[in-house]
């Protein structure tokens, strides 16, 4: 058994460690200061109760990105020199977001005798992922912490770490020795790393509070028994078996490719020809991990969407991931699918198409800024409906209160009350699973039902909400404060924003009404201010206006642009012609490119 001691490290406060939308987002190079990471993790630690980290189980991995490593091993030091029992790591340090809250919430740990322990169960996670921002050197890292629900830290957690990391005095690590790694050339190189995270098992050591293990655990096995019984995966293997049906999946070198193979080729009975860059790459083979028509250009080309017309036909079915796999883009043929119409038509078929439902659903939820297609389908099938701010978190509150089953939001996120994050392979075999059972009667005759046709005969039943979202990326921080304040002082008079539209664009309704949302938890009572312009049309038409809380520096602006439509014969129209005028009024009203110098936005979706 190897002893180790704790040391109190003197240390002094940054100033910009507050933690966004997703946790505490930077370059690579920020982080590497000394200190950087082990103030935020002490902060951290600070912030819990005491029976979260004392004697406590945590899980420590993510999407594999450059710095992963090294943090792990600096978090593991800190976790034994503040009294955690445990630590989990996925193996290869690589677990996508689902896969920890699906660990926190369901797995039982091992100790070094390999048998089950009573009550080794995580109370929490820091997971190590910027998401869908780029990775390398030159790149982004961050790190969020997840509690016992699996969820992302409550705004109460993520405020007391940020008053933490202004305060910070000292931080607590553990001497824990340096182990010999074994490299793949079979050299053995005496490296700085505490545990070989490319080895399955259990590595233990003693400190002055007693024992300390580390657990190294197959990424993937648990995450697939999780999905196994949710779905019917032998309905979506005859779907994938069947000549008449092709499938392409890109998991853009994110963590994703730790799973795509085990679950679509091993288990449902794919080509593995059918994944693209299923290798996870620490800088995400040098592309941006973010899954959408602009960043996933290989799949793009492959669905017959891209610039240039292929003789080759391509296939039925395409998906891409993120970076940490908790987002998913859905392709039919030639077809993109808008994800505020991915959750609506889950929603609308879950009961269906997917066994983990066929009891009913509790409710649906909807970020803000995603489309209200949900809403409609709520009102239509009598189901609770929230609207909530962007945030995962807020889903959580929800799940956990039993109100809600399904959720989403715009920005290619999807899931269900199965874990606490939103959940990108669960996307990609929710539509399986309603294309499997729309095509039960047709894989051996008959005309497939394409993704096409599910989405067109979603609006032909429900109406279609015409929507786009434009990103500025990496805007001057100060311009985008100045542009959002303009925005809010305009809603003063509506008067002067109608009078303003109607010298824009004639043909457009009134606005009727103007705010930034607030939310009220009806969970827990609390509270939520500025979370997004709202520019409200008489024809239900919506502006919104957001400052992305993802980034790692500068300023996102997004503007979220959405007009319904019920008329049968005019729900075929190409969105962004549809959206043209609306396009023009809200460039127009926000003075877009006086404040920001941009005369186009970096993506359009």
């Amino acid at each position: 058994m190897v002893l180790f001691n704790v040391s109190r490290v003197e240390t002094t406060p940054f100033g910009d460690q507050k933690p966004g939308t997703s946790g505490l987002r930077k370059k690579v190079k920020v982080f590497k200061q000394p200190n950087y990471l082990h103030n935020f993790v002490q902060a951290t630690f600070n912030a819990l109760t005491p029976p979260k980290v004392r004697g406590a189980t945590l899980v420590v991995s993510g999407d594999g990105r450059y710095f992963s490593k090294d943090a792990i091993q600096i978090i593991t030091k800190m976790a034994a020199g503040n009294g955690v029992r445990r630590v989990w790591v996925g193996q290869n340090g690589l677990l996508s977001t689902p896969a920890v809250s699906a660990a926190i919430r369901e797995r039982v740990g091992l100790d070094v005798s390999n048998q089950l322990v009573f009550g080794s169960k995580a109370t929490g996670a820091f997971i190590l992922t910027a998401s869908h921002n780029p990775g390398g050197p030159n790149e982004d890292f961050g790190i969020k912490y997840n509690m016992e629900n699996g969820g992302p830290a409550p705004e109460g957690i993520t405020d007391k770490i940020y008053e933490n990391t202004k305060t910070i005095k000292e931080y607590l690590t553990a001497d824990l020795p340096d182990v010999y790694v074994l490299h793949p050339c079979l050299l053995v190189f005496h490296l700085p790393h505490t545990v070989d995270i490319t080895a399955i098992g259990v590595t233990s050591f003693c400190g002055p509070e007693g024992y300390f293990d580390v657990e190294v655990f197959d990424s993937a096995s648990d995450y697939v028994n999780l999905m196994k019984s949710i779905f019917d995966f032998e309905s979506i293997r005859k779907l994938l078996s069947s000549p008449k049906f092709t499938f392409c999946y890109d998991a853009l070198h994110g963590v994703a490719g730790a799973y795509a193979k085990r679950i679509f080729v091993e288990e449902l009975g794919a080509q593995e020809s059918s994944l693209l860059n299923c290798v996870p790459k620490e800088d995400f083979g040098g592309g941006h991990p973010d899954p959408n028509l602009t960043y996933a250009k290989e799949l793009v080309a492959c669905m017959g969407l891209g610039k240039s017309n292929s003789e080759v036909e391509p296939p039925e079915f395409g998906a891409a991931a993120d970076g940490d796999a908790d987002r998913n883009m859905i392709l039919g043929k030639r077809f993109f699918v808008t994800p505020s119409d991915s959750v609506a038509i889950i929603a609308a078929n879950a009961v269906e198409a997917i066994p983990y439902f066929s009891t009913g659903l509790k409710g649906v939820a909807r970020s803000m800024p995603t489309s209200a297609a949900l809403d409609v389908v709520a009102k239509n099938l009598n189901l609770k409906f929230f609207e909530v701010p962007t945030g995962w978190k807020f889903f959580g509150n929800l799940m956990d209160a039993g109100l809600c089953s399904v959720c989403g939001e715009e920005s290619f996120g999807t899931g269900s009350d199965h874990i606490r994050e939103k959940d990108g392979i669960w996307a990609v075999l929710a539509w399986l699973s309603i294309l499997a059972y729309k095509n039960r009667e047709n894989l051996d005759g008959g005309k497939l039902v394409t993704v096409e046709d599910i989405v067109r005969n979603h609006w032909a039943a429900y109406g279609r909400h015409y929507y786009t979202r434009y990103d500025y990326e990496n805007v001057d921080a100060g311009a985008a404060k100045e542009l959002m304040a303009c925005l809010v002082k305009l809603q003063s008079s509506l008067a002067e924003v109608n009078e303003i539209i109607s010298g824009i664009q004639s043909d457009v309704s009134k606005v009727v009404h103007a705010d930034e949302f607030e939310y009220k938890d009806p969970v827990d009572g609390s509270i939520s201010k500025h979370q997004g312009i709202r520019y409200l049309f008489e024809d239900g038409s919506r502006l919104i206006f957001r400052l992305s809380g993802t980034g790692s520096e500068g300023a996102t602006i997004r503007l979220y642009i959405e007009q319904y439509e019920k008329d049968p014969s005019k729900i075929g129209r190409d969105s962004q012609d549809a959206l043209a005028p609306l396009v023009a009024v809200a460039l127009g009203l926000s003075k877009m490119e006086e404040f920001t110098g941009r005369s186009a936005p970096t993506v359009i979706t």
